[in-house]
């Protein structure tokens, strides 16, 4: 369901304290790629979800992405998911990103959904601020139901539907 896994929380890597991923007590902490879309305004276009327009982003990799002041960027998890047919998962942002006013948002991972879940990071606040890559960035809560269901995102052809890499809107 979850590649790569980490069966515990690792909280530590050679040696460095980092925000933790893995398993959690009712979870799956995730981590971020190294591959960012930061928004920029520089070509002033009008953000339509119907018509997005991919230069309103500047592609950046690397460990750190510095999100500018109310602004936001998208990136992806390390980790690939393949929901199964009777699990709804629900992601909530780590607290150490909501208590520097960073809100992560992911919409949620619907049944027999698979992908790399594309994650997006909104600055709130008036100064930049800093995303790590390869560090946990999320948490992700599993529902299992009590049957399976009757029409699942696969079933329906679902436009996300085995997405890699940071994937932009789609009408």
């Amino acid at each position: 369901m979850i590649e790569p896994y980490e069966p515990g929380q690792v909280r530590q890597v050679q040696g460095h304290p980092i925000i933790s991923y893995g398993t959690s007590s009712y979870g799956y902490d995730v981590r971020c790629a190294n591959e960012f879309k930061i928004f920029t305004n520089i070509n002033s276009a009008t953000v339509d979800p119907k018509h997005f327009d991919p230069t309103s982003f500047v592609d950046v990799t690397g460990e750190v992405c510095v999100i500018p002041p109310n602004s936001f960027a998208l990136a992806r998890t390390v980790e690939y998911f393949r929901i199964p047919r009777d699990v709804l998962t629900i992601c909530l942002g780590k607290s150490t990103y909501a208590r520097c006013g960073i809100i992560v948002n992911v919409t949620p991972l619907e049944p027999e959904w698979e992908g790399h879940v594309t994650l997006e990071f909104s600055n709130t606040t008036t100064l930049p601020a800093k995303i790590y890559a390869n560090e946990g960035v999320a948490q992700f809560i599993f529902f299992q139901a009590s049957e399976p269901c009757e029409v699942s995102y696969k079933d329906r052809g679902g436009k996300y539907q085995g997405q890699r890499g940071v994937t932009l809107p789609r009408a």
